[in-house]
């Protein structure tokens, strides 16, 4: 996993836009990305996705493929992946294979770009702006966890700047709103 400030080029959102600014792990913390790295073999790693589902009482999961052959209207649901928005649930995500890109707003409302490979599982909290592409080789397949039944419900800024969890977010990162 690596992670710095976005450099907000106009060039393909898939590329990396390293402005050259890291963001270390503990800033990630700070506005409540959670980072679990799983290198071990499958079995290992069902058990630690097991695990954290008992933890956070996650009932359901599944996987997606995104590429152009493998999600069907990929071009409309990439752009709307890229949409920033928020949930009113946390989103974990745990990579299984590819890569792709997490930003997330910071406290000064930056954009920062977490990169995510082949074991990686990010915690993003219900609340936070963020937006999801993929990288140049425009594949990833990820397991997704749900406390409930599989949901994905964005709510696109502005509409999401006065929403309880949103407000909740910022308060709990200690930012005014």
């Amino acid at each position: 996993m690596r992670s710095y400030l976005y450099d907000n080029s106009d060039a393909d959102q898939r590329e990396l836009h390293d402005s050259g600014v890291a963001v270390s792990m503990e800033q990630l913390r700070g506005l409540g990305i959670e980072y679990r790295r799983l290198n071990g073999n499958t079995a290992e790693n069902l058990a630690a996705v097991e695990q954290l589902c008992q933890e956070r009482s996650y009932k359901n999961r599944d996987e997606i493929n995104i590429s152009p052959s493998l999600l069907p209207e990929y071009e409309k649901k990439i752009k709307i992946f890229f949409t920033e928005h928020i949930h009113e649930d946390e989103e974990i995500r745990f990579v299984l294979e590819g890569a792709g890109f997490f930003d997330v707003r910071d406290k000064e409302d930056r954009w920062v770009r977490i990169l995510v490979e082949k074991g990686d599982l990010l915690i993003v909290p219900a609340g936070i702006y963020h937006r999801f592409t993929l990288d140049t080789t425009n594949y990833i397949k990820a397991m997704r966890l749900f406390k409930e039944d599989p949901k994905w419900t964005p709510i696109n800024r502005p509409d999401a700047d006065k929403n309880q969890y949103h407000l909740a977010h910022l308060q709990s990162i200690g930012v005014s709103n």
